[in-house]
């Protein structure tokens, strides 16, 4: 069963970093240098602001005084009730469903503590275009994500490559954080992400769930 996104992802968004091997294993020499001296053991979250939504043939804007933008092809989570320290055992009742995000950011410098300025500019967050519930998905752990640009694959990966599944980040954040009904946490990106420029149409495939299209225009 599926219904528009808007009906259901009503609440704060909140992102994790980090959370495909392939990312994280390119930053693992560069995690032990200083300042960090070690890797996350924990999940590295930022929130993107009300203003970052945007929907399926929305544009998204190149902003004038940067020199570059990517596109990040991720999976929402939407909570469909309160959860707060939840156990791994039935964590699954407390999500609605998952949708398709485009988590837009500006290159990043650090990957512990997230940029405002890259990741919360206006309508940086495409989500959509349907909220399709976990009964409609054979295995949340087994889903691949494709990024396109001008109908070109630019960017693959795959849920089986996440640090951390559904249920163990929700077991981590709920443990010091309540969630709410309508709250989205996007899972992450995969390793590899690419620069877009103004005229670019960049889609989101996500098996089991559909594809979301944005185009990229100059300010």
């Amino acid at each position: 069963m599926t219904r528009p996104i808007e009906q259901a992802a009503t609440g704060t968004i909140f992102g994790v970093a980090l959370n495909y091997h392939s990312q994280l294993d390119h930053k693992l020499a560069e995690f032990r240098e200083a300042p960090y001296k070690a890797p996350p053991t924990k999940p590295v979250l930022f929130i993107k602001t009300p203003n970052t939504r945007n929907r399926h043939e929305g544009s998204v804007v190149f902003p004038a005084s940067c020199e570059r933008l990517q596109p990040g092809p991720s999976i929402g989570v939407v909570i469909g009730k309160k959860a707060s320290r939840v156990k791994k055992d039935g964590v699954l009742s407390y999500v609605a469903g998952l949708t398709i995000v485009n988590e837009f950011s500006l290159p990043e410098d650090s990957f512990y503590r997230p940029a405002v300025k890259a990741k919360c500019r206006d309508g940086f967050c495409p989500m959509g275009p349907e909220l399709v519930e976990l009964a409609d998905i054979a295995d949340p752990d087994q889903l691949v994500l494709k990024l396109y640009v001008n109908g070109e694959l630019r960017q693959e990966g795959s849920t089986a490559d996440w640090v951390r599944s559904i249920q163990e980040l929700l077991v981590d954040i709920t443990e010091f954080m309540t969630l709410n009904e309508g709250d989205v946490l996007i899972t992450g990106t995969p390793g590899g992400r690419v620069d877009v420029k103004p005229g670019d149409q960049v889609t989101v495939e996500v098996s089991g769930l559909g594809s979301l299209t944005n185009t990229i225009v100059a300010e």
